[in-house]
Formats: structure tokens, C-alpha cells, sequence
């Protein structure tokens, strides 16, 4: 049954079917997403304490690391919760208030983390390429602005794709062949033409990415010429060390997009896509404070020594 234009009497709902179709794997996927998750609070909400209580870190590279932190733990939030809850009740429906409201935040936080490594690529370009005028240029108010620019352009992104999506007209019931209310499949079960919100998604999404890839690819290219300028193969190795973190995060983000999006394939299963799904909503989240904080000596000795004054202080 269609639910009419204008009629507020009938609400539509939406059934995700996630990895239903695997019922044996259901206990073990619930065990392995809700390890993932616990992993992902802990090391992001970690990450972000640990640069508070460090003076050490109260630097632009951190600053910026840390509301990475804080968008991936958001980003993870707004979409696992009700993938575990799937994973472990038979009723798997959700709201059509729910399913946009997911969607929103989902964008939101997405494009912000997309634009928040391209500024820290930016950041790393200043750090390498022009060391001495780092402190002018990197100063607290254009990294305020960066930041700031990033969440906002997250929330016009999110506000205007979730205007166009409320402007459709949906089914009563309709089923939802992934554990995400993504916008692709969101306009699939719409029962009117989504042919403008179709296309207002797509140039959004490849102006965020072509924007994004190009501050990127700029500043690394830059880098690795100033790098392969260095007379001295320790300082080469020191360099590339520094921005090693950097460039795998943004490897696994934008690569997992690009298959996802990018590389369209007409024999890509609906279990390829939730896969892939799953990498970037739930398993990066995850990845990103491990890929900073393994590679970095400090971060670790502080977290050492943060758990070891809990252990002690509930000893006593």
C-alpha cells in the first residue's frame, strides 16, 4: 500500500534485513560487531582523553586527531546499535522516523571525517613543506575554522539530502536488503520518482570525494617531493614515519568508498555491498585510533599509565 502525499494518518516502516538470510552466523556476527564496537568506544573515547590530560599533546596534529576520534565513535554509534540489536530479535523493523534520522547523522559524520582528513593532510603538507612558517600558519583560528568548516558542510550535506528524501512518498511496509538505511537504498523503496534526489546525491558525493582526494593527493605529492629532496636518509624515514598513520587511514576510508561507489559492477552481490558496509560504517571507526595510537610511542605510554592509576585507584 502506497502511503499518499500529505497523509500523516499512515507512517510508513521499514524492515532491515542485515545478514538474516545467515541465521547460523547470526550469534557469531553478533559477537565479533559487538567486540568491534567495544573496541571502537574505548579507543576513540580514549584517544580523546588522553590528548586532554597530555599536555604533550595539545598540538594542532592532535587537536585535529582528536575530533577524528570523536567523529568516528559517533559515526560507529549511529549505525551498530541497531545492527547488533538486529542480529538478536526477530522484529528487525525500524521507524521510517528512525531509518532518516540514522541516515542523517550517518551522512553528517561521514562527509565530516571526509573533509577532516583532508585538513589534516593540509596540516601534515605545512608540518613537512614549510616548517618554519608552521606556527603562523597552522594557528588555532584557522584550525578552528577547519574543523568547524568540516562539521558544517557535514550538516548542509546531511540537511539537504534528508529534505529531498522527506519529500518522497514511501510504501506502508517496505524491506530494506541491508543492516543501514543508506540513501541508495532508502530511494529504492520509494514509491515516487527519486530521480532529483538521486542526482543531488551523486553530485554531492563526487564533489566530496574529488574535493577531498585532491587536497589530499596535492599535499602527499608535495610532501614526497620535499621528502626526496632530503639529503639525509634518516630524516627521508623520519618524514615518511610521521605521515605513515595519515596516509593508511585515508587509504582504507576513500579506497573501501571508491569500491563501494566508484567501481559500479553489475555482479556485485548484495553480500559484497553489506560487507563493504560494514568496513567503513563499523570496522575504520575501529581502525582509526588503533593506526595512530600503535605507531606512536607516547600515546601508548600514556594509556599504560592511565589504566595502571584506574587498576591502582579500585585496589585501594
Amino acid at each position: 500500500m502506497m502511503l499518499p502525499e500529505g497523509n500523516q494518518s499512515i507512517i510508513p516502516t521499514f524492515i532491515l534485513l542485515g545478514f538474516s538470510e545467515y541465521p547460523t552466523l547470526r550469534v557469531p556476527l553478533f559477537l565479533v560487531f559487538l567486540s568491534i564496537y567495544m573496541v571502537t568506544t574505548v579507543g576513540n573515547l580514549g584517544m580523546i582523553i588522553i590528548i586532554k590530560i597530555n599536555p604533550k599533546f595539545h598540538t594542532v596534529m592532535y587537536f585535529f586527531l582528536s575530533h577524528l576520534s570523536f567523529v568516528d565513535f559517533c559515526y560507529s554509534t549511529v549505525v551498530t546499535p541497531k545492527l547488533l540489536e538486529n542480529l538478536i530479535v526477530e522484529d528487525r523493523t525500524i521507524s521510517f522516523s528512525g531509518c532518516i534520522m540514522q541516515f542523517c547523522f550517518a551522512c553528517l559524520f561521514g562527509v565530516t571525517e571526509t573533509f577532516m582528513l583532508a585538513a589534516m593532510a593540509y596540516d601534515r603538507f605545512v608540518a613537512v613543506c614549510n616548517p618554519l612558517l608552521y606556527t603562523t600558519t597552522m594557528s588555532q583560528k584557522l584550525c578552528t575554522l577547519l574543523v568547524a568548516g568540516s562539521y558544517s558542510w557535514g550538516i548542509v550535506c546531511s540537511m539537504t539530502l534528508t529534505y529531498f528524501l522527506l519529500a518522497l512518498s514511501f510504501c506502508e511496509s517496505s524491506i530494506i536488503n541491508n543492516f543501514i538505511c543508506d540513501h541508495s537504498v532508502i530511494v529504492s523503496v520509494s514509491c515516487s520518482d527519486p530521480y532529483i534526489s538521486q542526482m543531488l546525491c551523486f553530485i554531492i558525493a563526487v564533489f566530496n570525494e574529488v574535493s577531498s582526494l585532491m587536497i589530499i593527493l596535492m599535499s602527499y605529492i608535495l610532501i614526497f617531493i620535499t621528502v626526496m629532496r632530503m639529503p639525509s636518509a634518516s630524516g627521508r624515514r623520519k618524514t615518511f614515519s610521521t605521515c605513515a598513520s595519515h596516509l593508511t587511514a585515508i587509504t582504507i576510508f576513500h579506497g573501501t568508498i571508491l569500491f563501494l561507489y566508484c567501481v559500479p559492477n553489475p555482479k556485485t552481490s548484495w553480500l559484497t555491498v553489506k560487507v563493504a558496509c560494514v568496513f567503513y560504517t563499523v570496522v575504520i571507526p575501529m581502525l582509526n585510533p588503533l593506526i595512530y595510537s600503535l605507531r606512536n610511542k607516547a600515546v601508548k605510554d600514556t594509556f599504560r599509565r592511565l589504566v595502571v592509576a584506574k587498576l591502582l585507584c579500585h585496589s585501594i
